[in-house]
């Protein structure tokens, strides 16, 4: 039946041809009018989608706190912001550009997109007076673009955040049983969030948009919230593990000459995403293997004197220094330093380490440093 149906297609095609062109460009002209209506089925429903999410979050917020949305809609601003600073200021790094990205020795290279120092003067500041937030549009995709697929998500978990701030000073009342009750809504709200992280990641523009540093805060308010954390983790660990996998991995495969500025504030944000307890073994379980993985392949291609990737080599120092920084600071939670990890991949790294460090110590000093540097860290959880 289905060869009858082709054949019946073909014939039906070549019959109905204009003329001037061949059965082959008809068919593609065809082919191309049908792709085009499913494209355009395909928008309707991704606007549809949108829009029941919204509605979702308007009633998954109402549910948790009916006061906070009521105002909300009155005052049609937010209430006060989960940063507890003045409005995030976007800054101009055209000038970082001018040359080829490599000088990233001062600390503000390091911090490129502003977002740690900024995390770390939010919270140094958790008793500074209120201000209000302008209340963001929906999510309009009829002109898609990065910011504007994180506009929705966004603009939900501030909301979310500012509800726990204001119920924990006692303002508020709220109920956040309701997260357990409605999975959807939260997960796909952070699903959003990380894949529009990872698009802009992805391919970088500069100078930074101000959207994505209120992102990454964010983020990391979010899964720094005692509270909220538990929930969120929950339901979505494995996306935020893949997150994690998809930034060390943009990392490694980056090969543009002026990358630097940008794989540092990816490791920027690597480093806050282990300030969560839950996350942060996990994390120096995916670093240890790649740094691991990667002396492995330097080390072979040492003894056959094969090529190696240069750019990896490069690469792998920002993986070594934000592992470091994990192995020496101490937890969110506790004053428990995140040397005491005890997972697998800390035998398997350090086996034959110091063989391995020996080998490639003459011509990869750098490299080899990072290796003893972590060995150190690893075994006696400080540095000597």
């Amino acid at each position: 039946y289905l060869k009858i149906s082709k054949l019946a297609l073909a014939f039906a095609i070549i019959h109905s041809k204009p003329p001037g062109k061949s059965s082959k460009e008809y068919t593609e002209y065809l082919a191309k009018t049908v792709s085009e209506q499913d494209f355009g089925w395909k928008w309707k429903v991704e606007v549809l989608e949108a829009e029941v999410l919204r509605l979702r979050q308007e009633l998954l917020l109402s549910k948790i706190s009916p006061r906070f949305c009521l105002e909300n809609r009155k005052q049609d601003t937010c209430a006060e912001t989960l940063l507890g600073q003045e409005s995030i200021n976007p800054t101009s790094y055209s000038s970082q550009l001018e040359d080829s990205g490599c000088d990233v020795c001062n600390d503000s290279a390091f911090d490129s997109l502003g977002i740690a120092s900024d995390f770390h003067q939010s919270e140094n500041n958790v008793n500074t007076s209120k201000h209000w937030l302008e209340r963001v549009p929906p999510l309009h995709l009829s002109h898609t673009s990065k910011e504007q697929s994180m506009t929705a998500p966004v603009h939900f978990l501030q909301c979310l955040l500012e509800i726990r701030k204001l119920s924990e000073g006692g303002i508020l009342q709220a109920d956040f049983s309701e997260l357990e009750n409605d999975s959807f809504t939260i997960c796909n709200s952070v699903s959003q969030l990380l894949d529009g992280l990872t698009v802009f990641y992805n391919s970088p523009t500069f100078p930074t948009p101000s959207f994505l540093t209120e992102a990454v805060h964010v983020l990391i308010s979010l899964i720094t919230d005692t509270k909220l954390s538990n929930h969120v983790l929950k339901k979505c660990f494995k996306k935020m593990e893949e997150f994690k996998k998809n930034l060390i991995q943009i990392i490694l495969r980056n090969r543009s000459v002026n990358r630097f500025q940008a794989l540092h504030s990816i490791s920027q944000t690597l480093g806050l995403l282990g300030r969560n307890n839950v996350l942060r073994n996990s994390l120096i379980s995916l670093l240890l293997s790649e740094v691991r993985q990667f002396a492995e392949q330097l080390l072979q291609a040492c003894q056959v004197q094969s090529v190696y990737d240069i750019s990896q080599y490069e690469n792998i120092c920002l993986l070594c220094m934000t592992l470091e920084q994990l192995l020496q600071n101490e937890t969110e939670e506790s004053n428990i330093s995140s040397s005491d990890y005890q997972g697998e991949e800390k035998i398997t790294f350090l086996k034959n380490l110091d063989q391995t460090i020996l080998h490639l110590s003459d011509e990869f000093p750098l490299f080899s440093l990072y290796l003893w540097r972590l060995s150190v860290l690893l075994s006696s959880g400080q540095m000597q």
